[in-house]
């Protein structure tokens, strides 16, 4: 007697289609790692770094760490453990949504927003449906759209020694077939804005199908209003959010995906559904409904990053106008000597985007950080000597011992 064939949608209720679908999408992430903004500032630090000394600007981390209510809820919980507790998830959904005033089907929980950005960049973009992007602009997208085949469009941003903010309509007008336009806002690396009616004019005018990404990673550390509201409007909009930045748990990783149910299905056949580490779940929740947490760390933020940069311009260093917790910082000399210069005085500063070779993104670190930044960046641009030049960002990145950090 033959053995019978196992047909896997009769296992699930899942149509033939779909799980040909989820297959061929389980094979294109095996061979794609998702970059998250530690991995990219990892493969930019000399070989010799030390990440258990010196100080660490350079991966845009909060030093602050998580709050500590945020920390005494992962205290309370460790006795849960043992347990998935995936009620928690769904609450952690239903506490943001109610705040934003939004349907809790239009929010997907996700360890970190590094997920669901590599997810919407695979799931509408492909050969014929390119990627646009700011340059400079926040690197991670284009690794997802290597992996869709998708043309990479840099368009660079507009009035760089000034607002240096998105260049909306070269944006639009880089593809007619674009599959995802995506917006950091605050952008990273600059820590500059993109207005509230260009962001408005992008999502009138993309072209029909096309999603328009927009990655609100930073916005806690800005008054830049949020564009949660074209998912309320039923936009063709995926926006962002990361627990990583203002509330400090880049290392714990929680974030949220926001866009119609539809486009958070098709987000779903690439990941989604796994149970979230429960420490970081009621973290996030201390962390929302502690209504004094945002603006007092907006403001400290804020105050640092405002010293540093009178500080900069004071000694003739121009800097992006950021309202972030990083700025672009112009060194006047390639700024990888600059980068490789400062890391063996054990100083690690950001890396350098190729558009703009002279400069180097700074993080704002806590005040006594500062201080010995503006020391050492003193010393090293004094010097007629520059340090050992880095890598190039791919080769580092190559060469990284780990394919995969979420």
């Amino acid at each position: 007697m033959s053995s019978p064939v196992l047909d896997p949608s009769a296992c699930s209720g899942v149509s033939r289609r779909n799980f040909m679908r989820i297959a061929a999408a389980t094979s294109a992430l095996a061979s794609m790692p998702i970059f998250t903004e530690s991995r990219l500032a990892f493969a930019q630090r000399p070989h010799f770094a030390d990440p258990n000394k010196g100080i660490h600007i350079d991966a845009n981390e909060n030093p602050l760490g998580p709050s500590e209510k945020a920390r005494q809820a992962m205290l309370d919980i460790i006795p849960k453990g043992g347990r998935y507790e995936f009620p928690m998830q769904m609450e952690l959904a239903e506490v943001f949504a109610k705040q934003e005033g939004l349907d809790p089907e239009s929010v997907m929980p996700y360890a970190g927003s590094s997920e669901p950005l590599h997810y919407t960049v695979l799931a509408f973009t492909g050969p014929s449906k390119p990627l646009v992007i700011a340059d400079p602009g926040y690197e991670a997208p284009m690794w997802a759209a290597k992996v869709s085949q998708a043309p990479v469009l840099k368009v660079p941003l507009a009035d760089p020694k000034g607002a240096a903010t998105h260049d909306v309509k070269a944006m639009l007008a880089a593809s007619s077939t674009p599959g995802v336009i995506y917006i950091c806002n605050p952008n990273n690396p600059t820590g500059t804005i993109t207005s509230p009616e260009d962001i408005e004019y992008v999502v009138a005018n993309a072209p029909k199908g096309t999603i328009v990404m927009i990655d609100e990673a930073y916005i806690h550390l800005s008054d830049v209003p949020s564009s949660l509201h074209f998912v309320k409007e039923g936009k063709d909009v995926v926006v962002l959010r990361t627990f990583s930045k203002l509330y400090g748990m880049a290392g714990i990783r929680m974030g949220f995906a926001v866009a119609r149910p539809d486009i958070l299905k098709k987000l779903e056949v690439f990941g989604g559904q796994n149970s979230l580490p429960i420490t970081a779940i009621a973290a996030a929740k201390a962390s929302l409904i502690d209504t004094e947490l945002v603006p007092a760390r907006k403001k400290l933020i804020g105050e640092i990053r405002t010293e540093n940069l009178a500080w900069l311009k004071n000694e003739g260093y121009a800097c992006t106008p950021s309202v972030s917790n990083c700025f672009m910082l112009d060194v006047k000399r390639p700024g990888g000597e600059v980068l490789a210069a400062m890391a063996k005085k054990e100083v690690y500063i950001g890396r350098i985007w190729p558009a703009w070779p002279t400069q180097v993104r700074i993080t704002v670190g806590t005040r006594q950080e500062m201080a010995t930044f503006q020391k050492t960046f003193k010393e090293v641009m004094a010097s007629s000597t520059a340090g050992l030049k880095p890598e190039p960002l791919h080769q580092r990145l190559q060469a990284t011992p780990f394919s995969h950090l979420s």
